[in-house]
């Protein structure tokens, strides 16, 4: 499915950087774009008062502008006096256009005109201490993906720590219950987002998909810098690479702030930043979402706790769901991902009887994982790759407890799985970590 006809950035005005400042010891940061000032904050447990520290507070300032920038969607942003290093603009109109791109698609824009201007010279970067020994920060969202990658890490690492982001004050039940399993201390940061970003609708402003995963990493940084950890982990898997469509002359990409792409641009930004420490790679960028299912399947201490239904995680608390909701994509996925490796009647009592899979009505759903039809794409979900999806459907189709399942045996007729070499797959990850891959 792609889209011919696109609209123009606005001219009328520009996207503006105010600046950052952690006098009350949160971080502020501060937009402006058509008359409306947008003030975001963060606060960490920790203190922002280090050279490292500042640092981690000026990247987080460059990227958590993109969810005030898409309210009107001008052609400039411009960065006034910010301080940036040698390629940042360069990196942030990538995170811009890569970021915003099924934003750009869903309300018909052409990212493709989008100039940044402005900023001076960043001062020296900030000396940082090589670690003494690897004490790494995890970040967590209590889905199959972190799970795995907090369950093999700290093998190696049993001094490993999570780290949480939470919108405003509330805090996602789902999530805490898979951290409070895991038994690792927490360091946690709290995220208030403006109020007026929230009122999108009413005030007429754009509305669509930020890059969350880029603003979390950076926020992830910033709690390293203040409790001394070595690296900051991400779970993100192989697939995550795979864009959803064309259009406007690239591959949009729901996942593009957990893609490779943007991970090798981002570690060049933190090496310029603060050289090798902390690190920042993801623990699962050489594994499939095929590979993660199996190895969570075996880790039975979650299985009735985790959820990642995303209307478990509405920022409304009033909208969120207190169980899977069995209609949306991410069910689909989730439950077809597993269900190769863990048995129908596992499933049906963590969808509490309305498992996607054996729901006659969600054949569409399911399609649009396997399906490159016209009409059909990569739903705009954090879900896997269509062939791996098509190997999912084959190999659930085979067990017995599903020999009864009109979707699968529908799915896998129309459409088979091709094989594919996915053991040399690209990654940044450390040595130290590569020695363990596999739940005991």
């Amino acid at each position: 499915m792609s889209k011919t006809t696109t609209k123009p950035l606005t001219v009328e005005t520009v996207f503006n950087y105010i600046g950052f400042d952690t006098s009350e010891g949160e971080l502020r940061c501060s937009y402006e774009v058509g008359g409306y000032t947008f003030t975001e904050r963060f606060v960490l447990e920790g203190s922002w008062e280090t050279d490292a520290s500042q640092e981690a507070a000026r990247i987080i300032f460059l990227l958590a502008g993109i969810s005030y920038y898409k309210s009107h969607a001008p052609a400039v942003i411009d960065l006034g006096d910010t301080e940036i290093r040698s390629g940042e603009r360069k990196f942030l109109r990538e995170y811009y256009i890569g970021g915003l791109g099924e934003f750009s698609y869903k309300n018909s824009l052409s990212l493709s005109s989008l100039e940044i201007v402005g900023g001076v010279e960043a001062g020296e970067a900030p000396s940082v201490d090589e670690a003494t020994q690897a004490n790494p920060l995890i970040c967590f969202g209590g889905g199959i993906d972190s799970i795995v990658t907090v369950e093999l890490a700290r093998k190696s690492h049993p001094n490993a720590k999570l780290f949480v982001m939470s919108p405003a004050e509330t805090r996602f039940a789902p999530l805490e219950q898979a951290a409070a399993v895991t038994g690792l201390e927490i360091l946690r940061a709290k995220r208030f987002l403006d109020p007026q970003i929230l009122k999108s609708s009413e005030l007429g402003f754009l509305n669509g998909h930020v890059p969350v995963t880029g603003i979390v990493s950076a926020v992830a940084i910033a709690a390293a810098t203040m409790h001394g950890c070595s690296e900051v982990i991400m779970s993100n898997e192989a697939s995550s690479s795979e864009g959803n469509l064309e259009y406007d002359g690239r591959m949009i990409n729901h996942q593009y702030s957990k893609s490779l792409e943007f991970e090798n641009l981002f570690r060049t930004v933190l090496k310029q930043a603060f050289g090798t420490n902390p690190d920042w790679f993801s623990y699962l960028r050489h594994r499939n979402e095929l590979w993660i299912a199996d190895q969570f399947a075996k880790l039975t201490q979650y299985h009735s706790v985790f959820r990642s239904c995303n209307r478990a995680f509405h920022i409304d608390e009033s909208k969120r769901e207190a169980t899977w909701c069995g209609e949306c994509d991410k069910c689909a996925f989730i439950d077809l991902i597993l269900a190769p490796f863990m048995a129908r009647d596992a499933l049906a009592e963590m969808f509490n009887d309305n498992e996607p899979l054996e729901n006659p009505g969600m054949f569409d759903v399911l399609k649009s994982l396997v399906s490159e039809e016209p009409g059909f794409n990569k739903p705009f979900e954090c879900v896997g790759d269509i062939n791996e999806c098509r190997q999912a459907v084959e190999l659930a189709d085979a067990r017995e407890d599903r020999a009864s399942n009109h979707n699968l045996e529908r799915l896998s007729q129309l459409f088979p799985a091709t094989t594919k070499d996915v053991s040399q797959l690209p990654h940044n990850l450390p040595e130290s970590y590569a020695t363990r891959h596999i739940v005991d």
